[in-house]
């Protein structure tokens, strides 16, 4: 009797076993709607500027709170240049850009969209009291390093920290372009701050310092920071949105015409609805839809 219940059972287990491998099979090499929904899949790949990480990761958050199976991983924070190969070598998925895609840059093979605008916000650490505004001439002077003290523009009796970006950052191409202008030499006392996120960590814990960075994320995160008007022109959404507050980025996505439906998915949320709610609410100015249909 042993012999043949082994026999029985060893039968079993491999009639049992049989579906398991088939289905297995069929889901690695014909995924489907149906099996996404009960299976994790790989996360998609993000690549995203330093620029852009604080877009990406509000909108990756709002996403995978509504797509559970679906999820993000946001690559470290790398020029745009690379990102862009790197979508066109399959090796991202999706990227977040603070430029227009140049014809030299899209082969035929990439999709582009404005997404949304972030004001470029000039600050002070809290400690610079009694300077509200800066004229152009007053901000040329901070960064060409000809006013040092702030005691010069009304306030503390202090040397000024200049927190600067580098020539090629989207940040000090937007102050060379409205105020600093193409010819104007940088202090030689500037800290430059290759990343953005090192520039707003470094504002906030060096007194009597000044730098330009994104005013969605010093909204977002509620910093407590200086907010400059720049000759008389409060730093704000709805000045950014009329136009009157002019030093801002545009932000885009980019991806492969040949993208996952995962992918499309995700594209679809930021473009519609859904996304420019969360972007509204995060400091961002969206960009109207008819500007959206337009491809770069």
């Amino acid at each position: 009797m042993k012999p043949y219940l082994l026999i029985l059972t060893l039968g079993a287990i491999a009639i049992v076993g049989l579906p398991s491998c088939s289905t297995n099979n069929t889901t690695v090499s014909a995924p489907t709607a149906t099996t996404s929904t009960s299976i994790s899949q790989a996360p998609l790949q993000a690549g995203v500027s330093s620029s852009t990480v604080d877009f990406l990761q509000t909108l990756k958050t709002a996403y995978e709170s509504t797509h559970n199976n679906e999820k993000i991983t946001l690559l470290e924070p790398g020029q745009s240049e690379n990102i862009i190969a790197g979508i066109k070598q399959n090796l991202i998925d999706l990227g977040a850009i603070s430029k227009t895609l140049s014809p030299e840059e899209n082969d035929g093979t990439l999709e582009f969209r404005a997404v949304a605008k972030d004001a470029l916000l000039v600050a002070t650490h809290p400690s610079v009291t009694g300077v509200k505004n800066l004229t152009t001439q007053e901000i040329q002077a901070i960064y060409s390093g000809s006013i040092t003290n702030w005691q010069q523009l009304g306030g503390p009796d202090a040397s000024i920290v200049v927190l600067d970006r580098p020539e090629d950052e989207s940040a000090k191409r937007l102050l060379r372009q409205h105020y600093l202008g193409k010819d104007l030499n940088n202090s030689p006392n500037a800290v430059v701050m290759r990343k953005e996120g090192e520039l707003i960590q470094t504002l906030q814990t060096t007194p009597y310092s000044i730098g330009a960075f994104s005013l969605a994320y010093a909204i977002s995160h509620n910093l407590s920071v200086n907010h400059l008007s720049l000759d008389g022109i409060e730093p704000t959404v709805q000045n950014l949105k009329t136009g009157q507050y002019p030093m801002a980025r545009t932000i885009g996505i980019v991806w492969s015409k040949n993208a996952s439906e995962a992918t499309q998915s995700f594209v679809e949320y930021i473009l519609g609805q859904p996304g420019n709610a969360i972007l509204e609410q995060s400091g961002f100015a969206s960009v109207p839809q008819a500007t959206l249909s337009q491809k770069k």
